[in-house]
């Protein structure tokens, strides 16, 4: 399993930016489908975006389409979340996932980071 470390959450104010990162240690993370997903104090965790093994396609919650964007970095490991426009109800931990190309569940998690939004 890959090992995923998250970085980059924090406190914004409504209509501002964060750029999560999630650095990926392992030999699964070129053939894996990354995903991230948050949740909220009370809720269940939820999907947010996907980006394919080789960054060819990407897909996003309703919630989040048009103002967050999901990219990959091969050379280093990495799968990034650019969030703007950013709303209180975006207020979560936000986690990364992998999902192996042989694998039909995500099955690898990061710790989450927390990001706040105030109004």
């Amino acid at each position: 399993q890959a090992q995923l470390v998250e970085s980059g959450g924090g406190l914004v104010q409504a209509g501002g930016s964060l750029r999560l990162s999630c650095a990926a240690s392992g030999r699964t993370f070129r053939r894996s489908t990354m995903g991230w997903f948050h949740q909220a104090p009370g809720k269940e965790r939820e999907f947010v975006a996907a980006i394919s093994w080789n960054g060819g396609t990407t897909s996003y919650a309703d919630s989040v389409k048009g103002r967050f964007t999901v990219s990959r970095d091969g050379a280093k490991n990495t799968v990034y979340l650019q969030m703007n426009s950013l709303k209180p109800e975006d207020t979560a931990v936000y986690y990364c996932a992998a999902r192996p190309n042989y694998q039909a569940e995500f099955n690898s998690w990061g710790q989450g980071t927390q990001v706040t939004v105030s109004s």
